[in-house]
């Protein structure tokens, strides 16, 4: 069995460094993927710097892969030698358990992920069960899928999750790695979109990507201007939120969904909850048939992610990339 050959690092915040490692048999129920193409998620970055204290090292990052089976185990199901799949933040459930069989495999209690106690995309191939080794509809091209992997299936969800009608006005909470794949779902939906943004320079692109009208929060009385309006809020960023205000700006029955993971605790008023009847809620990514609707989703509406592309051998420079909040809007690696 060849070696596999990846970029790791051996602590946290450490560089990446070339790799090797043996894959040993295997699995039956997994399958192999020559990896063309790995996006870079801010995810990575959390986890190379430990930054949720369950990183392994060496840690080899690259959770939004792309690439062709190249080998199937004896109970792999679904897939063929040489088909193009892809590979998002899930890479094994027990397929046993109560969310398993009720089509939640990515709320299992036992789900592995892709880069947490094994080794990710950042590499030559990879290895997952078949469940999450998703086929790609011809319509995608390899190198803009893999932020649809992850990224695009932890937007889209809240539309299947919460049954959003297309008469549904929904807000978007930031205009980067997820916001902007955020707006296209949401326009494409049929629904009145609203960007919510601290940037002036941003409203031109947020209107391109699909937004009807776009609110820079630093200006005062922003969020007053539209209270009782929307139905949902989908929230992107990873910092603190002003729950009073946006409860606030939600119709009754509105609700709240954050998908950026905030490591602080969220301030709640209940009276915000009661009042309107409100709700806040959270979801990780998807399950593998939520990822199979996003994807002829994406394909049909001709949704896709801005990306940037690094060669995989300047997997360095592009994680510095990302680390200083240029990156536009994610980066693609592309093996080399």
């Amino acid at each position: 069995m060849p070696q596999i050959k990846a970029y790791a690092a051996h602590k946290a915040k450490g560089p990446l460094q070339p790799f090797a490692f043996e894959p040993g048999e295997l699995g039956p129920e997994e399958a192999e993927i020559k990896v063309t193409h790995c996006g870079i998620c801010h995810s990575d970055l959390s986890m190379l710097d430990n930054d949720w204290g369950m990183s392994k090292y060496p840690f080899v990052p690259g959770h939004e892969a792309v690439g062709t089976v190249v080998a199937l185990g004896e109970e792999a199901k679904g897939l063929a030698i040489g088909q193009r799949v892809g590979v998002g933040w899930s890479a094994s459930s027990c397929l046993s358990c109560s969310e398993c069989l009720s089509g939640d495999q990515h709320l299992c209690a036992n789900l592995q992920g892709t880069i947490v106690g094994r080794y990710g995309g950042f590499a030559d191939r990879l290895r997952v069960q078949w469940t999450w080794a998703r086929p790609l509809p011809e319509g995608l091209g390899s190198e803009k899928t893999g932020p649809l992997l992850c990224g695009g299936v932890t937007v889209f969800s809240p539309f299947l999750e919460h049954k959003i009608p297309s008469t549904a006005r929904v807000g978007v909470i930031g205009i980067g790695g997820l916001g902007h794949m955020a707006l296209q779902f949401a326009n494409k939906w049929g629904c009145e979109v609203h960007a919510f943004t601290t940037s002036n320079n941003k409203e031109d692109e947020a209107r391109k990507l699909g937004a009807h009208v776009v609110h820079n929060t630093k200006n005062s009385g922003a969020l007053a201007r539209i209270a009782g309006s929307l139905d949902l809020i989908i929230s992107t960023i990873n910092a603190p939120l002003d729950v009073p205000g946006l409860l606030g700006t939600l119709a009754p029955r509105g609700r709240l969904h954050v998908v950026g993971a905030v490591l602080q605790p969220l301030e709640v008023p209940a009276f915000g909850l009661i009042a309107g009847s409100k709700s806040i809620s959270g979801s990780p990514t998807g399950s593998p048939a939520t990822i199979d609707r996003m994807l002829a989703f994406s394909a049909r509406h001709g949704i896709a992610p801005i990306i940037e592309k690094f060669p995989l051998s300047k997997v360095n420079d592009a994680l510095e990339h990302l680390r200083s909040g240029k990156a536009r809007y994610r980066i693609v690696l592309v093996n080399d």
